[in-house]
């Protein structure tokens, strides 16, 4: 019997895809907003695809501050782009 993978939501575009597929954003309990590439840290997370029009999508929606249950900063915002960027194209 294979072993199910468990599917996640994308905030973005609201694809659900295999949990492996997407990047964990999570506020940590002091309040930092990251990405959590390990999928095990502490925090309240939401799924997005590796995709900056998904990451932009999220903000503008305020799907990623309804998801955090916090406000994000633009500011935050751009860190994150910017942290999407490299992985893209590598």
């Amino acid at each position: 019997m294979a072993k199910q993978i468990p599917g996640r939501m994308c905030i973005g575009c609201r694809t659900v895809r295999p949990k492996n597929e997407l990047l964990r954003v999570i506020r940590t309990p002091e309040g930092q907003i990251t990405f959590d590439r390990t999928g095990k840290q502490n925090g309240r997370g939401a799924y997005i695809c590796e995709d900056e029009g998904c990451l932009g999508k999220a903000f503008k929606q305020k799907a990623l501050k309804s998801a955090l249950k916090c406000e994000i900063p633009e500011e935050v915002y751009n860190e994150l782009k910017s942290m999407l960027l490299p992985e893209e194209k590598s």
